[in-house]
């Protein structure tokens, strides 16, 4: 079994930053791509950003670019999102998700979270005005 277990979550002010990690643990686990999503409170859960994990090519949601950056560490079988600039309205819990199974990994792909077999518990990331 695989687990994902995310840290990092917080209270911040706006225009702050925070930075999410997500440890994969368990059976070996060799990921083909790993995802962050956010759930707000009475709302769909949303892609936020993506990365696959032989030659790190990344995703983002248009909301998020240029202000969020994910990242992996293979060895650790670990990714981050770094978040800056941090709005109100991006209070969430932030969840990771990660796919072992090879095959299409494009942007229509990586934003749907059927795309994912292995969810952690989710983070929660609180934004003050």
């Amino acid at each position: 079994q695989v687990q994902l277990v995310e840290s990092g979550g917080g209270l911040v002010q706006t225009g702050g930053s925070l930075r999410l990690s997500c440890a994969a643990s368990g059976r070996t686990f060799s990921p083909y791509g790993m995802a962050w999503f956010r759930q707000a409170p009475g709302k769909e859960r949303d892609f936020v950003a993506a990365i696959r994990w032989s030659g790190g090519t990344t995703y983002y949601a248009d909301s998020v670019t240029g202000r969020f950056t994910i990242s992996r560490d293979n060895a650790k079988n670990t990714v981050y999102l770094q978040m800056n600039s941090l709005k109100p309205e991006e209070t969430a819990v932030y969840y990771c998700a990660a796919r072992e199974i090879v095959g299409i990994w494009n942007s229509a792909y990586v934003t749907q979270s059927k795309s994912y077999r292995y969810w952690g518990q989710g983070t929660q990331v609180t934004v003050s005005s």
